[in-house]
Parts: C-alpha cells; structure tokens; sequence
C-alpha cells in the first residue's frame, strides 16, 4: 500500500467515525426532546399559548442559556409550571389577552437579569456558604418527589402500558451494554408506543390532521402595570427552583456549576431565555428535571446533545406533522418513563447527602426534616400581598428552601 493510498484511508476511517458519532449525537439529542415534550406543550395548552410557539421559546431560550454560560452546562429550557396560575389569571382579567401575560413575564426575565448582575457583584462564595449539603440534599428530594405524583398521574391513565414502558427502561438501564444502554428511555418509549398502537390507544389522527409545515402565530406583548404586579413576583417562588436544578444537574454531571460557568450566569440564561419566550409569545423558560433524569441514567453528559435537542425543539415548532406524531404518543407511555426520570432525580438528593458526609447530629436534622416536611406538604406556605387584585404564594420548595437556609444559618452559624 502507498503512502498516499494509506493516507486517504486513514482520512475515510475518521470521516466515517465522526459521522457515526454524529449519527449517535442525533438519537441521544432526539431522546432528550421526547422527554422535555410533554410538560413543555402542556403549559401552553393548559393557559391559552400556542405550543408550537413553546417549543420554539424552548430552543431558542436553550441555546441562549449554552451560549451564556460557555456551553458548559448540560441543561434544557422548558415551560415553567410555577407561571401556570399567574397566566390564567390575566387571561381571565385581560378578556383571554395573553399578550398582557406576555409582557408580564418579560419583566419576569428582566428580574432574572437584574438578579444575575447583583449575584455577579456580591460573588458566589457569600451564596454557597449558605447552601451546603444538609440543604441542597433534600431539596433535591423534595425536587423529584414532588414530580412523582405527576408522572403517576399520567401513568394512571393506563397502568399496564406505563409499567411496560418503565421496566422496559429499567431493564436496558441495568443489563444494557454500550450505546443501547444510553438509549433506554428510547427505546423503551418505541416499546410502549407500538403496544398502545396495537391496542388503539394511539390518536393517529392528529397525525393525518397535521399539516407538514406551518408558521405559529408569535403575538407582541403588551404592558400594563396590573399584569406585571401578577406575574413578576413569581420570580420570588422559582428562584430557589432554579439553584436546586442546577445544583442538581452538577450533581448528576459531577461538577459545580454553582461555581463554574457561575449562579450568575445560569441565572442570566434563564432570564434571556424567558425574556425571548416572553417576546415571541410562549411560557416562561426553567431549567428542565426532565432532562437532567436523562443524564443520570445515560451517563453522558455532552451538553452540545442538549443543543441538537433544542435545534431539534425549533424545527418541531415548524413541522406540524413530527409535533402530531409526538403529541400522539400516549400519556401512560410518557407516565412511565417520567416516573424512572423523577425518582432518579430524589435518588440524587441522598447520594448528595451521603456522599459529602453531612454529620446527623440534632442540628442538620432539624434543618433537613424541616425542608422534607414544608417541601412535601402541601398546606405549607406564605402568602404576599400586592397592591393589585392578587396575591403571591410562596409554597412548596420555594418555601422549605427559604426556611431550610434560614435554619441552617441560625443553628450552624
């Protein structure tokens, strides 16, 4: 063999090595859209918003999130459910005008901004050394266990599909080998797509019905100072969310990202990316648990799959008819996979636990039963008034993280 016929063999082997890679980068990056999908486009059906205009917001807002923080964290923006309420109540004072809804949830974004420059000033040392791991530990817990109840919901609608499509993950996650085993959510949601086909529990009609290609109707918004006053302090609620994420999402990764690329700056990519959802039309953006369960049972953490899952978010925005398919594939089937995705989630609030040795003397068990109890119950909470028709709750794990910081500063000093 030549030296030149060597070399152009060489140059074919590479050339068919980076185009497998590219082709697995493809599938990982298309699991991680199916599994953002459902909670993405249900926030919008559940207000009024367009979903493909969510899916869009979605992407776009990812993408800006990667840019911001160097393309180191490998997370995805979807819809926020903790803006749920808040729409609805404009919609519902706005004669159903969800532009006034929009513009609340841009100055929500211009929040997150302002909020990222003050951390940025302040330094991230003076906000971690009131978040160690007797308080992001269970607030991790409370994170996924608190979504446990919404798969199961969904799982209900059809036990024996949901349980199929859940061992079937399970089983590829344990005894799977190589790149198969990444796939497991996949391939476990083709298994309980094709049995609920079988026994017609898919709606192939929105398939037919859906046309190849269409423009969603983005909308500008609107400001008035009575919407803003109902949306903009929900940022109070979700800003402790948005440190469990990624405070989980480095757990999972094995990486601080508290620390590097920064709180500030993951906390100015999800304002971007609500400010842009907030223009074109969608729901306000959050860092995605959905996505980060992915990543634990993959155990491949290339944020650049999380960029080809947002790519992929922009152009199901556009193509009708991939949106019908995925909107067809049943709710159980989803039910089951989320239900393997949010304990997965819980499990890594332990090991956090657990694996940075928090001492159980009576002062951190205080304060991490105290996070448990007010982050799970479901009657816990405060609520502020404002001066405009509405007031604010703060409950859930907004409201155990306040406490369990404000503990853990008061007992441990």
């Amino acid at each position: 063999m030549t030296e030149n016929t060597f070399t152009k063999t060489n140059l074919q082997v590479k050339e068919n090595a980076t185009t497998l890679d590219s082709a697995k980068k493809l599938v990982l990056g298309l699991q991680h859209l199916i599994a953002m999908f459902g909670a993405t486009v249900l926030v919008p059906m559940l207000t009024g918003l367009d979903p493909s205009i969510a899916l869009i917001s979605a992407g776009i807002g990812t993408l800006l999130f990667h840019l911001v923080t160097y393309g180191k964290v490998p997370v995805f923006l979807g819809s926020s459910f903790a803006f749920i309420p808040v729409i609805i109540t404009v919609s519902n004072l706005y004669n159903g005008d969800l532009a006034y809804a929009q513009g609340g949830i841009m100055v929500a974004g211009l929040i997150y901004v302002l909020m990222s420059f003050v951390i940025q000033k302040i330094g991230v040392d003076k906000i971690k050394q009131y978040l160690p791991s007797q308080v992001v530990g269970p607030m991790i817990i409370v994170i996924g266990l608190n979504l446990v109840p919404v798969a199961y919901d969904m799982a209900s609608s059809h036990f024996v599909i949901a349980a199929i499509t859940l061992f079937t993950a399970l089983g590829i996650t344990l005894v799977g080998r190589g790149f198969a085993k990444q796939l497991s959510i996949l391939i476990a949601v083709v298994v309980g797509y094709l049995i609920s086909l079988n026994v017609g529990l898919v709606n192939t009609e929105v398939i037919r019905e859906a046309q190849f290609f269409a423009v969603p109707n983005f909308s500008l918004p609107k400001f008035e100072l009575g919407a803003i006053a109902i949306i903009a302090p929900v940022v109070l609620a979700v800003f402790m969310e948005h440190i469990g994420d990624i405070t989980t999402n480095g757990q999972v990764v094995g990486k601080n990202f508290i620390e590097d690329p920064g709180l500030n700056r993951t906390l100015l990519g999800d304002g971007l990316a609500t400010l842009v959802a907030g223009f074109l039309g969608g729901p306000a953006n959050t860092t995605y648990g959905e996505n980060t369960g992915v990543l634990a049972i993959t155990k491949n953490y290339d944020p650049s799959i999380l960029r080809i899952a947002a790519v992929l978010a922009i152009i199901l925005g556009f193509v009708a008819k991939v949106g019908g398919f995925l909107s067809s594939i049943p709710v159980a089937v989803m039910g089951g996979i989320s239900m393997m995705l949010f304990s997965m989630i819980a499990l890594i609030g332990v090991r956090t636990i657990k694996d940075n040795d928090v001492i159980f003397n009576g002062k951190n068990i205080v304060v991490m039963a105290s996070i448990l109890i007010l982050g799970l119950g479901s009657n816990f909470g405060i609520s502020i008034g404002i001066p405009i028709t509405e007031t604010v709750q703060i409950s859930g794990l907004s409201f155990a993280a306040i406490v369990g910081v404000i503990l853990n500063a008061a007992l441990n000093r």
